[in-house]
């Protein structure tokens, strides 16, 4: 339940999944897997690389969290949610379990994910990390590579307070013997990524070194990026579905791991490549990311909820073409949600809101610390209503931004704004 209640969820070791897995006579180890971790970006690359590998004709797993809308798109295969039958058959199975060593939902959940994997004899699973790395609950397989994307402040009060000891964490999820790629680092990361990959006898990869964005085209819902490979000078430029413009960071996370994958054997040609990167978010069902609901206005929702990733965002906005802005925000309470507000911008209208969820920020305490640095707008008692209200007041010119929690962004009803 961390989603719901937060670090008192959280569980300190891997003893729980490791029975679990034990219990279910260990599907974890029956295919093949890449893991991924970091602090923004892992969703997005892990789902271009599922949509890569489903391009490529093989039969994909995928593990994610948390979901937005329905539990069921935490597993998938081959862009499709794990059936609900199954997830009621294996809730029956391991309830005798549950009842015995009262494992997290985290940890029963990834179990169902490799149970599930396993029974459907996929060839290769994309798992990502839920949290840190080195005692997340995915940390028990062995995979063809480890990936992290980046590292962030986020979840300090688990991760730790600064840079150094968040990249430790996640380093936990380097193998020995096993190709890394990291995303983006900076020196005191890479000290830490390197005497990991040293330790592991691990070769690594930073992705950053290997490519570099030349151009890239922004529309509504396409990117498009220019990349430069640094050791050949070859050129490429790919379109994604997922068109925010951090995705050219993660684009040249996805093309250096797929590089590393493709000289161990996995036949991943040029065409799936540039297909699965194209089509990701169709083929993978991928939710939350510069996530256009609606136009006239434009409504968008956004899962970025930490520093690194609002900034993201707020680059996006500053390029993107529109009249007014108009700011629908609700935060978790464990977050830095101060840090968050001085990084929004003065001028736009704001409709401050909170989940359903306990972990929620309390609404009135969101306005009273926004309006001291000059953020002002209304409160309403949940998204919807928050953005009933926004496409009241905006004209077909303006653009409307969710954003700063992800159970706000899974609240909206999307039924309803299409």
């Amino acid at each position: 339940m961390f989603s719901r209640i937060g670090h008192a969820a959280y569980k300190h070791d891997l003893s729980n999944t490791l029975e679990i897995c034990r219990f279910l006579n260990n599907p974890e180890k029956k295919f093949k897997t890449i893991h991924i971790a970091g602090t923004n970006g892992k969703g997005s690359v892990s789902h271009m690389i599922a949509s890569i590998f489903q391009s490529a004709g093989y039969k994909t797993g995928l593990y994610t969290s948390p979901h937005l809308h329905d539990f069921r798109e935490r597993i998938r295969i081959n862009g499709e949610m794990i059936n609900e039958d199954e997830v009621i058959a294996f809730t029956k199975k391991i309830t005798p379990l549950i009842n015995e060593i009262e494992p997290s939902f985290f940890e029963v959940t990834v179990g169902m994910a490799f149970d599930y994997f396993s029974k459907e004899n996929v060839d290769i699973a994309i798992i990502e990390t839920g949290l840190g790395g080195r005692l997340d609950s995915t940390n028990v397989i062995q995979p063809e590579i480890s990936i992290i994307t980046n590292i962030g402040l986020d979840h300090t009060h688990i991760l730790g307070n600064t840079i150094e000891l968040i990249a430790a964490e996640k380093a936990g999820i380097i193998k020995d013997e096993t190709p890394v790629v990291i995303g983006k680092a900076n020196s005191s990361t890479r000290k830490i990524f390197l005497a990991k990959a040293e330790e592991t006898q691990s070769k690594i990869f930073f992705a950053e070194d290997r490519y570099s964005s030349t151009s890239q085209y922004l529309s509504p819902d396409i990117i498009s990026i220019q990349l430069t490979r640094k050791d050949t000078q070859g050129v490429n430029t790919f379109e994604a579905d997922l068109p925010g413009l951090y995705q050219q960071e993660n684009l040249k996370t996805v093309l250096t791991s797929i590089d590393i994958l493709r000289e161990k054997g996995w036949e991943l040609n040029d065409e799936a490549i540039k297909n699965g990167i194209r089509f990701a978010k169709k083929n993978t069902g991928l939710l939350g990311r510069w996530d256009i609901i609606r136009s006239n206005p434009l409504l968008i929702a956004d899962v970025a909820h930490n520093i690194d990733g609002l900034t993201k965002l707020l680059e996006q906005i500053k390029i993107s073409k529109f009249e007014s802005l108009h700011v629908v925000v609700g935060f978790s309470a464990d977050k830095d949600f101060d840090s968050l507000l001085k990084l929004l911008p003065i001028g736009a209208t704001y409709y401050f809101t909170q989940a359903n969820i306990p972990r929620a920020l309390n609404v009135g305490t969101l306005k009273e610390h926004a309006n001291k640095l000059n953020l002002t707008g209304t409160t309403h008692e949940n998204v919807n209503d928050s953005i009933e209200a926004a496409l009241h007041k905006a004209n077909v010119d303006d653009l409307i931004i969710v954003c700063g929690s992800i159970f706000v962004v899974g609240e909206i009803d999307r039924q309803k704004f299409n």
